[in-house]
């Protein structure tokens, strides 16, 4: 009986550790990167938050477009696959899973802000 409870557990785990792996085709983003492409207005980048309205409104950083990962499946047609994607939320995971559903329905770049918001907001002052 324990080693079934011990192989339940290990599969729990794995599967936890699995959901925050970066999908194939998801880049990782530090919070200097993403401060150098939205300076940089030459390269076209869609830049997506994907909490949720009321989250959106309470700040945001300037640029992006609230689209809830709730949401984000039926309004993949706002988003252009062959352009860069980059996806937020407040603390990086939602976003992690936005990345994933982006990558696989055949968005070309897509690009996971590490951290979120939260990330964001602590790197501001340097």
């Amino acid at each position: 009986m324990n080693w079934i409870w011990i192989v339940w557990m290990l599969a729990v785990i794995a599967y936890f550790v699995y959901r925050m792996l970066p999908a194939k085709g998801v880049k990782t983003l530090r919070v200097d990167e993403l401060r150098e492409m939205l300076r940089d207005r030459k390269t076209p980048v869609q830049y997506v938050d994907v909490r949720e309205p009321g989250e959106f409104r309470q700040g945001h950083v300037e640029g992006f477009r609230n689209i809830p990962l709730g949401q984000l499946k039926n309004r993949l047609g706002e988003l252009d696959k062959n352009k860069t994607v980059v996806v937020m939320c407040h603390s990086g995971m939602r976003s992690a899973q936005a990345a994933r559903l982006l990558a696989k329905q055949g968005f070309a770049d897509v690009r996971n802000l590490s951290g979120g918001l939260m990330a964001w907001q602590a790197s501001r002052g340097r």
